[in-house]
């Protein structure tokens, strides 16, 4: 028979289970002296990546841009204690890219991560009825872009002694969505992108890794989300038949950031509700 000492542990268990914590309480350390750069994060899943790594411990420099947006964010994240500063960039522009890794520089010394998560879908039509800028409009932003800034950051993570790069790439990289043709093939190269930069440096302990979400309910991804039909359609390819969250997409960018993933490089971790994710 149990006492009732023992049918009391339960409720102290309640109390301080991690599950009841927030995720500052629970990992406030993991990035601690830490500092990561976050492209296109002053809303949606930019914004939540900044603050599940800030509530871990990390300095975080976010950007975007539009400076109101970017005063935003900077004073909604440091109402919560993080550590911030915040940077215009769009990251096409050259100087934007430089100074947004000058800035860092100057507050913080250097970075230890760099999420490369601005994308671009500026028109809605059928792969082959494309305009042509539309086309390099977008791998401009998705493809190149995130290439040039993981080649910008590269020298900066060799004199930290390591580091992580993470790229957002989308669950369209697997499954090409209509009407967003030639959005989803550019986030089919960040795969490639992801694993051929990964090979290249593993040896300079820099881990390059990058998460695919699923269809997530921000403002990017209205024009799918905003109507019934859409909605619907959507949701046919989603086995837990809802949209994701972008604190579910912060997490997993989180964990590929942190030590707990350092056995892991050259990968695409796919949060998408379990929707099919094979090339």
């Amino acid at each position: 028979m149990f006492s009732m000492k023992m049918m009391s542990k339960p409720n102290n268990f309640l109390k301080l289970s991690p599950y009841n914590l927030s995720a500052r309480d629970a990992h406030s350390g993991r990035f601690k002296g830490k500092v990561a750069i976050v492209t296109a994060s002053t809303e949606g899943i930019g914004f939540a990546i900044a603050k599940r790594l800030g509530n871990e411990g990390a300095s975080v420099v976010i950007s975007s841009r539009k400076e109101k947006n970017v005063e935003a964010a900077v004073k909604n994240l440091r109402s919560e204690g993080i550590t911030v500063e915040g940077v215009v960039c769009h990251v096409a522009n050259a100087d934007h890219r430089k100074n947004l890794f000058e800035v860092t520089k100057s507050k913080f010394g250097g970075f230890d991560i760099l999420v490369s998560n601005a994308a671009v879908n500026p028109a809605v039509s059928p792969i082959l009825e494309t305009d042509e800028a539309v086309w390099d409009k977008i791998f401009e932003i998705n493809v190149k872009s995130a290439w040039l800034l993981a080649k910008d950051a590269y020298p900066e993570l060799i004199k930290r002694g390591g580091g992580n790069i993470v790229f957002i790439s989308s669950i369209a990289g697997y499954q090409p969505m209509e009407p967003l043709g030639p959005y989803s093939v550019s986030k089919t190269t960040l795969l490639g992108l992801t694993k051929a930069i990964a090979n290249e440096i593993v040896h300079d302990k820099i881990r390059v890794n990058c998460v695919a979400p699923g269809i997530v309910a921000t403002k990017f991804a209205s024009a799918i989300t905003s109507s019934e039909a859409g909605k619907e359609k959507s949701l046919s390819i989603v086995p837990m038949k809802r949209f994701g969250k972008p604190e579910e997409i912060a997490s997993t960018v989180a964990f590929l950031a942190s030590d707990d993933a350092s056995y892991i490089t050259g990968e695409t971790i796919v949060a998408a509700g379990g929707a099919y994710a094979h090339l």
